[in-house]
């Protein structure tokens, strides 16, 4: 006879408001804390991500546990990673008759371009050579350097993400040249992903209320679009380079980016040889252009960038954005 998981408690609003007053906790809008307080948005997320018993999890921001305990409870193995103290407790308590899950109490993110070792070395530890899943309800603050350093980390790349994130990020990742939502993010979600806003959520099923819109959105990364892209950190580096001066066209952006020694001709040349026009901005291209002129590039040029390079400069152009083109 074996015996049933526990059924997880139900986090409406009026239970996590007497659950934080005993607890003397309340939601901080510094860490990103919404709360979901829909019934039926944690089973949606579960279905949308088909988790099941054969299946390793990670999940961000676990929050005080409900969707943890619901993943658990369906037999996967889960890795609840959780900055706050507080609310690393309230989840450990949610999982205490669940063997299966574990909580680490830390920020998931070493730097905005690193996701913490600790992190990584559990969720080794807990796949054992598997794929995994990052399945959450991701805090806003840390969504988009998650999801941009698990996608190029070849080593620990999920199958797939299901994630509750902001709609206005969901709908970056989905853009399209010469949307002016059109970016990094979208170039290099497109260039490795299938991406999908599977719904969208109103504020009210949060506690406290967002501002914003969210979405539940499913990403599927796709090993023979990853293969296609080549050399996806200087991939990555490159895109990022080009949109931090996304109003200049692409003739002046490469040549600011080129090493020393490169003429404009040169840039010129490399633009001919994928019959990619240099009067167009970075913004205009579609994804195949982006890998054909990256790995163009590369060849011409070597890996001439840092990253350290590509951080100063990120700072420097949103301290002065870009005038528009002269040309």
């Amino acid at each position: 006879m074996t015996s049933e998981a526990p059924t997880p408690q139900r986090q409406t609003q009026s239970y996590l408001r007497r659950l934080f007053g005993r607890r003397g906790l309340s939601p901080r809008h510094r860490l990103g804390q919404n709360f979901l307080i829909d019934l039926n948005i944690h089973d949606v997320i579960v279905e949308q991500a088909a988790v099941g018993p054969d299946d390793v999890i990670l999940e961000v921001g676990p929050g005080a546990g409900a969707l943890t305990a619901l993943m658990a409870g369906r037999g996967a193995r889960v890795l609840a990673v959780e900055v706050d103290p507080g609310m690393a407790a309230l989840t450990t308590e949610a999982i205490a008759d669940l063997p299966n899950a574990r909580v680490l109490n830390l920020d998931a993110l070493a730097s905005k371009h690193r996701v913490a070792p600790e992190v990584l070395e559990a969720l080794d530890a807990l796949r054992e050579g598997r794929p995994y899943k990052l399945v959450a309800n991701l805090p806003y603050n840390i969504a988009t350097p998650l999801i941009m350093n698990l996608l190029v980390d070849d080593a620990h790349r999920p199958e797939s993400m299901v994630v509750t994130i902001q709609k206005e990020l969901g709908e970056r990742m989905i853009a399209g040249p010469g949307s002016p939502e059109n970016s990094a993010l979208s170039v290099l979600m497109q260039a490795t992903s299938e991406v999908e806003i599977a719904r969208v959520l109103a504020p009210t099923v949060f506690w406290p209320r967002p501002k914003v819109e969210s979405a539940i959105v499913a990403i599927r990364p796709i090993p023979e679009k990853r293969e296609a892209v080549g050399d996806l950190a200087w991939f990555h580096r490159f895109v990022r380079d080009v949109f931090l001066h996304r109003r200049k066209n692409l003739r002046v952006v490469l040549s600011k980016l080129a090493p020393e020694g490169v003429a404009k001709a040169d840039v010129d040349a490399v633009l001919e040889s994928v019959a990619i026009d240099g009067r167009l901005r970075g913004e205009a291209l579609e994804v195949p252009q982006w890998i054909a002129l990256a790995k163009a590039l590369q060849a011409s040029w070597g890996d001439v960038r840092s990253a350290d390079d590509a951080d100063e400069e990120a700072a420097e152009a949103e301290a002065s954005p870009d005038e528009p083109d002269a040309e």
